[in-house]
């Protein structure tokens, strides 16, 4: 049986909601003008939440007030608290059945690959609501108010449950104007142009170099934290880039970009669909679990 918390420990939504005012704004007097109470009704809240707690969580300096160690982190807690809380009323009043279903994924990988196929899932599936956010960090599933995620590495996870979706090649391209001006011949011409880079993977030159067997020392360049960015910058003859075939296909085709070498490199690292145990019986994450696995079928 669940555990239940000691009254003392479960303090109530106005209580937190004016303590989390008061610690973000730094003010009673903005606090109160943000819930439309008082200034005193604030106050009284305060105050019975470190009577309740029978912790200070702030100091008074005359009309100042500042968090003390302890309601630093607490205010830190509570606001993370009352996101989720805030999170889950929406995703209920968006589907009142219950069939939400939250997903973070990579910009590119979910504006180029993910978002035009979902027409699909919904077609088929009409009762669940799904919201996708994207993720430039890794995510935290204890953070983070998501269902799922798709990421895009090894898999080193401990405690998550993982399904591989695909795999990634990428291949060296460029602007036609940059790629006619270097006549690439040989690997070894690529260090000749102007190298671009992605933030999130910093190494992916030297992968690239090493398999084409090129000195990978001192590899410099340009930094971009998205590959639509990335993408943009190689178009516009900034310079040469790595770039995954699949998210880019029709680019290549329009020639908007073009291979400056027709060298691929494909890595061990791949897009897996992650989630946390807890939540495997999800009916809206199963069903779109297996939806996902049909679609990456072919690329497995």
């Amino acid at each position: 049986m669940p555990i239940r918390a000691p009254r003392r420990f479960l303090p109530s939504l106005p209580l937190l909601a004016a303590f989390e005012a008061a610690a973000r704004t730094g003010s009673i007097t903005q606090a109160a003008s943000e819930l439309s109470l008082t200034q005193s009704a604030v106050s009284r809240q305060i105050k019975a939440l470190e009577g309740q707690l029978g912790v200070e969580l702030f100091v008074r300096e005359k009309q100042k007030i500042r968090l003390t160690l302890g309601g630093q982190v607490y205010a830190r807690e509570i606001r993370d608290a009352l996101g989720k809380i805030s999170n889950a009323s929406l995703n209920l009043l968006a589907n009142p059945a219950g069939g939400t279903l939250t997903l973070a994924v990579p910009p590119t990988f979910g504006a180029r690959w993910l978002v035009p196929r979902v027409p699909r899932f919904l077609a088929r599936h009409p009762q669940v609501s799904l919201n996708i956010l994207s993720r430039l960090t890794q995510f935290d599933f204890r953070q983070d108010v998501i269902d799922a995620a798709i990421y895009f590495g090894a898999p080193q996870w401990t405690g998550v449950e993982m399904e591989l979706l695909r795999g990634e090649t990428v291949i060296p391209v460029c602007a036609p104007e940059l790629a006619a001006r270097h006549d690439f011949r040989a690997p070894a011409d690529i260090r000749r142009a102007p190298l671009l880079h992605l933030t999130t993977r910093p190494d992916a030159w030297e992968h690239w170099m090493r398999r084409y067997g090129v000195d990978d020392r001192a590899v410099q360049g340009m930094l971009f934290d998205q590959f639509s960015t990335l993408f943009e910058a190689a178009a516009a003859g900034l310079g040469v880039a790595l770039l995954p075939d699949f998210l880019f296909e029709e680019e290549l085709r329009e020639g908007r970009i073009v291979e400056a070498l027709p060298l691929p490199h494909s890595g061990d690292e791949a897009y897996y669909l992650c989630w946390p145990g807890d939540r495997d019986a999800h009916r809206p994450l199963a069903l779109f679990r297996d939806w996902l696995l049909e679609e990456t079928a072919d690329s497995r």
